[in-house]
């Protein structure tokens, strides 16, 4: 072990028993950089179902599949606030409007302030909002597919999955579509390593805040078909919607918009390279792709979200403090062997179980309607207009960690 790694670790709490201590960097683990669920399934294999790490200021892991659906359900354990909202709001309020920092709603907020500044959102995504837009969802994949299609090979993140979900949500949200490749860059920059310094978080939201800024402002005197101008037009109990609350919700349906789709997306594509057989039998029967894609959604589950112990409590054999951050492990918990049995094998026709690729409890993923419209129909476009295509032995796929891990690259090639 390094002096470098040394200097990144921090003493472990004498609460903390030495059995449920186990190193892991979600940031910079080498084997979880190089291939996410390969090293989630090993930590699911190996590791405590719950355990504490002294990397990253040192947290709690869960793991174990019943344990984080009881614990992102149970928010009075478990907050969202990683910082009370009211000294946030008394900080800002003493700075500069130009110099404030947008607070991380309705993400990083408990109930029940958070029903009532997640509600006004749900008519924009719901079901019958993401159908609507089938269409023109079909027709930016056509178009991204046909423009590879007489290649033979491509590198897919670069070539469609960073373009297909963005421009899809900048059209929604009212930014400009041409500058997707800027913001898209400005996504991975800020979410491709994420530590407990709240400074560094704070930043983030400012640099990300300060890009949508201009069109923000704009659409407040000249509103027009877009979430912007809707969210403008709000009103949150009696009261007027204000420009730090409109930049505090741009910034989080930014990153939300921006990174999760790009990469479920890139995963699934991975998977169907590696998988000729499921590839023919979609091509078959297209109808099965929905389901198809939920067990590509369960086996390459990547989102690992934070919370704060709010109370000191016992819970699956771990001994919890006020104050101490724990991360719930989705990428674990989606091949935990006691819910999903051969839990690492891809089966389409297994027997349900829950997936929690979308989270779980009150902070289940707002878009998700418009998410699987997006990863079904881009499924069904690949499998129609391209042959069979493979991963590019020349170009091995590469990864990220973080708290929201994903592909790095993914070449894919075809015969032509």
């Amino acid at each position: 072990m390094n002096s470098a790694d040394m200097a990144n670790r921090v003493k472990k709490p004498a609460h903390v028993p030495d059995a449920l201590v186990y190193a892991f960097d979600y940031n910079t683990d080498p084997e979880y950089c190089r291939d996410p669920h390969a090293r989630a399934a090993d930590l699911a294999r190996n590791a405590p179902p719950i355990f504490w790490t002294p990397y990253n200021g040192g947290h709690w892991m869960v793991q174990a599949h019943a344990a984080v659906h009881e614990a992102l359900r149970d928010y009075e354990t478990f907050s969202s606030e990683h910082f009370s909202p009211e000294a946030f709001n008394s900080m800002m309020a003493e700075l500069p409007e130009e110099e404030r920092i947008p607070a991380p709603v309705p993400i990083c907020i408990d109930p029940p302030q958070h029903a009532k500044l997640r509600m006004p959102l749900f008519s924009t995504f719901s079901p019958k909002a993401a159908l609507a837009r089938e269409k023109e969802i079909r027709e930016l994949a056509e178009r991204l597919i046909d423009g590879i299609a007489k290649q033979g090979r491509c590198e897919f993140q670069h070539d469609v999955s960073d373009i297909y979900p963005v421009e899809i949500f900048l059209g929604m949200f009212g930014l400009p579509v041409e500058k997707e490749r800027e913001y898209r860059e400005l996504a991975k920059k800020h979410l491709s390593v994420i530590t407990p310094d709240l400074s560094e978080n704070m930043l983030m939201m400012q640099a990300i805040a300060a890009v949508m800024r201009e069109t923000i402002v704009e659409r407040r005197a000249n509103p027009k078909q877009d979430i912007i101008s809707m969210l403008w037009a709000l009103e949150i109990e009696g009261e007027p919607m204000t420009l730090d609350l409109m930049l505090s919700y741009c910034v989080i349906l930014f990153i939300a918009g921006l990174d999760t789709v790009v990469n479920a997306l890139g995963f699934g594509v991975r998977h169907l390279a590696t998988d000729p057989e499921l590839q023919r039998v979609l091509r078959a029967n297209p109808a099965l792709i929905p389901e198809a894609s939920e067990e590509i959604l369960r086996r390459y589950a990547f989102v690992a979200p934070i919370r704060l112990v709010k109370k000191e409590r016992e819970f699956h054999g771990a001994e919890l403090k006020e104050g101490e951050r724990v991360m719930m492990f989705i990428p674990s918990a989606s091949v935990d062997e006691r819910v999903y049995r051969d839990a690492t094998t891809y089966d389409m026709n297994r027997e349900k179980h829950p997936q929690m690729a979308f989270g779980a409890g009150p902070h289940y993923c707002l878009g998700v309607h418009l998410a699987r419209l997006e990863l079904r129909v881009m499924y069904e476009t690949i499998l129609k207009k391209l042959p069979e295509f493979r991963l590019d032995p020349e170009h091995p796929p590469t990864f990220h960690g973080s708290i929201i891990a994903g592909p790095s690259s993914i070449h894919l090639r075809w015969d032509v």
